[in-house]
């Protein structure tokens, strides 16, 4: 399945979920919820809805925000509650420039994210990175709006039982 029909059927279930009230993913229980309904805070769920999986960039950069930052120290705290999870840190840009500029650029933000993460205290052999330039955009169309969502690194995380 592709990115955007993920991303579809994910705000689908964010929408239901608040119709229900319970929560993002409506209150019905589930494999990474207690029986009342509530994300538990180990989930992959949970760390995507409430740390966030992602940081932005500006244009041709891959300095990292103090939004950015701010949100991989959530993400840094949270790794370092689950020392069985490792990541997965995807660079990603928009679709102006070159194809090998836009790999080059992802692969800069995504060690960015890598390096702030080492610095903040996670052991390096749990994070890899990899770059996908402009190839996985979340948004096609050409305007900033779709652009600055494409501009990006994403932490994928993985390990634990179940979760992959």
């Amino acid at each position: 399945m592709d990115l955007r029909k993920t991303g579809l059927m994910l705000a689908a279930f964010m929408a239901l979920g608040a119709c229900e009230g319970n929560n993002i993913f409506g209150g019905s229980g589930g494999a990474d919820q207690t029986p009342g309904g509530v994300i538990e805070e180990s989930s992959l769920e949970y760390f995507a809805a409430t740390i966030g999986d992602r940081v932005l960039f500006p244009v041709n950069e891959a300095t990292l925000t103090a939004e950015a930052k701010a949100v991989l120290d959530a993400q840094v705290a949270w790794l370092n509650q689950y020392p069985e999870r490792t990541i997965v840190i995807e660079g990603h840009a928009d679709e102006q420039g070159t194809r090998e500029y836009n790999l080059a650029l992802g692969a800069r933000r995504a060690a960015a994210v890598r390096n702030y993460m080492v610095a903040a205290g996670l052991l390096e052999t749990r994070l890899s990175i990899i770059s996908y330039g402009k190839e996985r955009p979340l948004e096609v169309c050409s305007t900033e709006t779709c652009w600055s969502k494409n501009r990006r690194a994403v932490t994928v995380v993985a390990g634990g039982i179940g979760n992959v």
